[in-house]
């Protein structure tokens, strides 16, 4: 791919979501040394709720940015006419493409991150149970951000 603005817009989306890709990583290993239990989720100390908070941004950004940024920027570097396609459609094509694994996976990631960042059960073991979907969610949601930048840049080297 030559430097067009379709390629320039595509880095920038790759630049953003690289930063809060690496921002989530990083709180998920922090979340992992921390080895938060049910117990300890009633009884959440002002550093636990700081590192859940950027858990829950970061997870959210990577998604929103990965999905209204580089996905619309890598169908226009692909030559596609992202301006008639729906959400869904961008997805659907991206799968078609394989750039994506599954557009329905990529919406359940979606639910998952909606359920933790916006629903609050009323019990604690709920609420940990949706933390530990989050979780397992981000461990996804960073799969698929590598299986772009890993295609990215073998379309950048051709």
């Amino acid at each position: 791919m030559s430097n067009t603005p379709e390629r320039l817009a595509l880095q920038q989306a790759v630049t953003v979501c690289q930063g809060h890709a690496e921002a989530l990583q990083d709180a998920l290993h922090d979340m992992q040394l921390r080895a938060l239990n049910a117990d300890d989720y009633s009884n959440l100390t002002k550093a636990d709720r700081r590192l859940l908070d950027q858990f829950a941004y970061r997870y959210t950004r990577l998604q929103d940015d990965m999905g209204t940024r580089l996905m619309p920027a890598m169908l226009k570097a692909l030559g596609e006419d992202v301006a008639p396609m729906s959400a869904l459609d961008r997805f659907a094509r991206l799968e078609q493409l394989g750039w994506l694994p599954s557009a329905d996976d990529w919406l359940g990631l979606r639910q998952v991150r909606n359920q933790f960042a916006h629903d609050y059960p009323d019990t604690v073991a709920e609420r940990f149970e949706r933390l530990q979907a989050a979780i397992a969610a981000a461990g996804q949601l960073l799969s698929v951000m590598r299986r772009f930048q890993t295609k990215i840049a073998a379309q950048s080297a051709s």
